[in-house]
C-alpha cells in the first residue's frame, strides 16, 4: 500500500504519523511546499526571537526516520489526478498513490486595496516564508502597519512590538479580537498595546496604499483622509485555502474549500482531506482531530468527525492570559450572564435554562478547564446551588450507599 500526504502542517503530520502507526509495512510519502515542519502558531515567538527556526518544530526529533516517511520537501503540488490515483509536482514529476490526504493548508488573503496587491514589502503572516520576510524588513523600517485586528494580527504586532519602529494597528471594527473578547476583555489589551506605543485605529477602512516609484509603501490612506506612514504592510485580513490545484478535477469544492464528510472523505475514490484546506474551523486543535481521523479511515478503522470543540481560544499577549470559549456575548435577550470582576481578573459566563453557552476569562485561568467540560458537554448546572464561578468537578458526583462514587 502506498500513501501520499500532501502537507507538513497540523493536519498533514499528524495524519502521516497515524498511518503509520496502523500501517506498518506501508510505504509513506509526504510532499511539502515548506522546507521545515513548524507550528504557524508560533510564528510570532521567531519574530520577537523567543525561539528559533528549528524551536518551533512541534515534532519528535528524528520523526521521519522514526516513523519511516519519506519526505520530498520543497516541493508543490500542481496537480492531481484522481481517477489515475497520481499527483504531479511543480518540477513534472508524477508521483502515484493508492490513498492520498491533502493537507495543504491556506494562504493568507491579500485585500483588493488600491496598489495593495502590486506593492513590495505588503506581507501576510500565514508561513515561516512570511516570519522570515517580516523579521528582516522591520529591522530595517521606521514605519510599519498591520491590517487586521484578529488573532494573526495581535500575534504579529506581538512579535515585532520591541523593534524599534513606529507601529499601527487598523481594524475595521471597534476592537481587537471582535470574535474571541468582548469589549471589557479586548480594551485590556488595548490599553497595554497603547502603554507600548502600538497606534490603534478603530472603526475606519483601508482605502489605499501610497506606493513611490520603485513600488514601495509610503503611507496607507484611510477612508477619514488620514493617511498612516510605513513602509512594510502586514495583511492579516483572513485566508483561503489552498486549492488550487484541485481546479478542473472531480475533487468536489465549494465557497470555502475542499467539502469533506465526517470520515474526512472527498467525493472522489481514495482521496481524503483535512485541516484548512476544507476552511470551516480553521484553529490547530481541529486540523490536529481530522488529520487522525482522516487516516485512521484510510487506514480501515473507521472514526468520525463528530467530537469538536472549535470555539476555544487561549491567547497570553504581553503577559496577559485569557481564554474564550463558545459565544462571548447574548445573542439575545433570552440568554443571561454573569461578570465576575477581581483586580486585574475578570470573568463572565452566558447561560440559559441552566446550560452554560459561553465565557471568557482573563488574568487568573484556574477556573478554565472546568467551564471547557461545561460548556462542551452542554451540563445542566440549574441544580447545583452554588455561584456560577464557584462550582467545581465534585458537584456532579454523588457517593451511593456502599461508599462507590457515581457521576
Amino acid at each position: 500500500m502506498r500513501y501520499v500526504v500532501v502537507g507538513a502542517s497540523a493536519a498533514g503530520i499528524n495524519g502521516a504519523r497515524t498511518l503509520r502507526e496502523y500501517n506498518k509495512d506501508a510505504e509513506i510519502i509526504l510532499v511539502s511546499k515548506d522546507e521545515n515542519v513548524y507550528s504557524r502558531c508560533i510564528l510570532h515567538h521567531y519574530l520577537d526571537g523567543r525561539r528559533t527556526v528549528e524551536d518551533l518544530d512541534f515534532t519528535p526529533r528524528e520523526f521521519f526516520d522514526k516513523y519511516n516517511i519519506k519526505w520530498i520537501k520543497g516541493k508543490e503540488v500542481i496537480g492531481i489526478n484522481p481517477e489515475g490515483h497520481s499527483i504531479t509536482l511543480d518540477d513534472g514529476e508524477e508521483i502515484k498513490y493508492e490513498k492520498i490526504l491533502l493537507a495543504t493548508g491556506a494562504y493568507s488573503f491579500i485585500p483588493p486595496i488600491e496598489n495593495l496587491r502590486e506593492a513590495n514589502n505588503v506581507v501576510g503572516l500565514r508561513d515561516l516564508d512570511d516570519a522570515l520576510k517580516i523579521k528582516d524588513i522591520a529591522q530595517k523600517v521606521k514605519n510599519v502597519v498591520v491590517l487586521g485586528g484578529g488573532l494573526v494580527g495581535i500575534d504579529a504586532i506581538a512579535g515585532i512590538i520591541d523593534y524599534d519602529i513606529n507601529l499601527s494597528l487598523i481594524e475595521m471594527g471597534d476592537r481587537i479580537l471582535p470574535l474571541q473578547l468582548d469589549k471589557h476583555a479586548a480594551n485590556r489589551y488595548e490599553k497595554l498595546l497603547e502603554d507600548r506605543g502600538v497606534n490603534l485605529k478603530f472603526g475606519v477602512k483601508a482605502e489605499k496604499l501610497i506606493i513611490d516609484e520603485n513600488k514601495n509603501p509610503v503611507a496607507i490612506k484611510l477612508n477619514t483622509g488620514e493617511e498612516v506612514p510605513c513602509e512594510l504592510v502586514i495583511a492579516c485580513t483572513g485566508v483561503r485555502s489552498n486549492i488550487k490545484f484541485l481546479e478542473g478535477t472531480s475533487v468536489a469544492c465549494d465557497k470555502f474549500g475542499v467539502i469533506i464528510n465526517e470520515k474526512g472523505e472527498t467525493d472522489a475514490k481514495d482521496v481524503y482531506a483535512a485541516g484548512d484546506i476544507s476552511g470551516r474551523n480553521p484553529i490547530w486543535p481541529t486540523a490536529v482531530k481530522e488529520g487522525i481521523i482522516a487516516a485512521s479511515n484510510m487506514s480501515g478503522k473507521v472514526a468520525f468527525m463528530n467530537d469538536f470543540f472549535g470555539s476555544k481560544n487561549t491567547m497570553n499577549f504581553l503577559g496577559l492570559p485569557t481564554m474564550s470559549l463558545g459565544i462571548i456575548n447574548k445573542p439575545d435577550d433570552s440568554y443571561e450572564e454573569v461578570i465576575d470582576k477581581n483586580g486585574d481578573d475578570y470573568k463572565k459566563i452566558i447561560y440559559k435554562d441552566g446550560c452554560i453557552y459561553g465565557a471568557i476569562i482573563q488574568g487568573d485561568l484556574s477556573y478554565a478547564g472546568v467551564l471547557t467540560q461545561l460548556i462542551k458537554e452542554n451540563i445542566n448546572v440549574s441544580k447545583v446551588k452554588k455561584p456560577l464561578f464557584d462550582i467545581d468537578y465534585s458537584d456532579f458526583f454523588n457517593i451511593k450507599e456502599n461508599l462507590e462514587f457515581v457521576y
